[in-house]
């Protein structure tokens, strides 16, 4: 299994890094997981051999190259039908309460949506991916991807809080937000600082850890160094370009 960072930046994309999204990859199978701006053009094959989308939750650094997609697949010469949805119920409402006047027939033409949440498993080609409720001001789903006996877990956007740690106990790989460097009295609670992510993926026996969705004005290599002390191991940075082999 190989996840491709196509985007890592935290709340807003900058020249060169996309938000947040990702390319995950099994043998022939091939899902863009989160669909952060700056992403669909950046993907790493041609749009057309993307077989699924999964996004985590409706917040526009996660969503809104839905839009991109949806325009690129359906007003062209081949337009693409019925791709592969998989998001929590609120993502496919506010895209469709975004594209009102008519249009939500053409969009329900080009996506085949399915809502998930808490507990609920897909089969997508050769990954099994599984979804649970994550600790976010929205409904947000972390999700487990298995394959051939390898398991990697994206968090998504959230805090520490929640029974979502369970979900990711003892994979191969943890792709975890890291939006804080140390949080201060009063801080928006449902992201985790660098420290808490060494620290969970520490206490959950996470084999490897990368760092993602950290905001451009923070120094990154300050995010990984707090990030290794509570992990007390090396931590890798999510950057477009790098693919982690799980």
């Amino acid at each position: 299994m190989k996840v491709n960072v196509i985007g890592s930046s935290g709340t807003f994309p900058v020249a060169g890094r996309p938000a947040s999204g990702y390319m995950v990859e099994q043998a022939g199978t091939r899902v863009w997981l989160d669909a952060g701006p700056g992403t669909f053009v950046n993907l790493p094959v041609d749009s057309y051999m993307i077989d699924a989308v999964v996004v985590s939750h409706q917040h526009p650094d996660h969503s809104v190259d839905l839009f991109t997609a949806f325009h690129a697949w359906t007003y062209c010469p081949d337009p693409r039908k019925s791709v592969p949805l998989y998001a929590p119920q609120e993502v496919w409402d506010r895209v469709l309460g975004y594209l009102d006047g008519g249009q939500g027939s053409r969009l329900t033409e080009t996506f085949d949506f399915t809502p998930v949440w808490t507990g609920d498993r897909i089969d997508i080609g050769d990954l099994a991916v599984s979804f649970v409720e994550m600790d976010h001001s929205v409904p947000t789903v972390g999700s487990r991807w298995e394959a051939e006996n390898r398991t990697f877990f994206y968090t998504g956007d959230t805090g520490p809080k929640g029974k979502w740690r369970d979900s990711a106990r003892d994979v191969d790989f943890m792709l975890c937000e890291a939006a804080y460097q140390e949080r201060g009295e009063g801080d928006y609670p449902h992201h985790l600082t660098a420290t808490e992510a060494g620290q969970i993926a520490r206490e959950i026996g996470a084999r490897s850890l990368a760092l993602t969705h950290i905001p451009p004005y923070l120094d990154v290599s300050r995010s990984v160094a707090e990030a290794e002390t509570a992990f007390d191991r090396p931590v890798s940075l999510a950057m477009p370009g790098v693919r982690f082999d799980v």
